[in-house]
């Protein structure tokens, strides 16, 4: 298929797992994407196996130079952008009374600034190019509601489904659409590091919280980086024309909005 043939994508945390999955149907529908990501070894070899429209860029969502040299070097390259996905994540979790601020810090950046900022950059350099883009933020649906051990990461989710709210009124003006994905619970390699935070504080076994939260989903199971591909794709393509300021649940049912 072809609904995003001409487009250029710069997609953020694409060197593995959920970016990557959305760079690959992107390729797909016919786009040309730029794979951004922290680890530019990482980003670079996902590019080289993708192939061609596939590119890498070096990001750090924490630092404006980063972003903006990205962003640049993804216009060099492919001319425009006409799509940006704001993927790059990180999770925590402790309890209230052992929150460090540091690690609030830190995750907020990546999780809200990170979000913020590319968001800032491209919408930019779609308004002076005259671009009627599309901006897809990653949300969750622990931005829908808090969990006991979860508090700082349910906050940067909230945010970023309120920042999309704010910046598709915003931004509409201009013809950029911008709206928000929100997964439920995704396997992946990231998904050992959540596990690990619920062994320690919940004292669980390695593997039990991971196998608890899949049998809990209404659909029968955890949900793969392949399940939010299409609503991807959807949102970025011109069937989408007339959607502002949404957040769309991806999850298999596990929240109702």
């Amino acid at each position: 298929m072809t609904r995003l043939a001409g487009k250029s994508a710069l997609i953020t945390g694409a060197g593995r797992g959920i970016g990557l999955a959305f760079a690959k149907a992107y390729l797909q529908e016919g786009a040309r994407v730029a794979l951004a990501d922290i680890n530019g070894d990482l980003a670079h070899e996902a590019a080289d196996r993708l192939g061609a429209g596939a590119m890498a860029v070096k990001m750090d969502v924490t630092r404006q130079q980063s972003i903006e040299a990205a962003v640049e070097r993804t216009i060099e390259a492919h001319g425009q952008i006409d799509v940006l996905i704001n993927n790059a994540a990180l999770f925590t979790a402790a309890p209230i009374v052992e929150i460090q601020r540091a690690d609030y810090a830190r995750v907020f950046e990546v999780n809200v600034a990170g979000t913020l900022f590319p968001l800032q950059a491209v919408a930019r350099h779609m308004i002076d190019r005259g671009i009627r883009g599309r901006i897809i933020n990653m949300a969750s649906q622990a931005g829908r509601r808090g969990e006991p051990l979860v508090a700082v990461y349910c906050a940067t989710k909230a945010a970023v489904i309120s920042l999309t709210q704010s910046a598709g009124l915003d931004l509409i003006r201009y013809g950029i659409r911008v709206n928000a994905i929100a997964p439920g619970v995704v396997d992946g390699a990231h998904w050992d590091g959540v596990d690990a935070f619920f062994a320690k504080y919940e004292n669980k076994a390695p593997g039990q919280k991971k196998a608890e939260v899949g049998a809990a989903v209404p659909y029968g199971r955890m949900g793969r980086a392949e399940d939010l591909t299409g609503m991807a794709v959807f949102l970025a393509s011109d069937e989408a024309e007339y959607i502002v300021a949404q957040c769309y649940n991806v999850d298999g049912g596990q929240w109702m909005s």
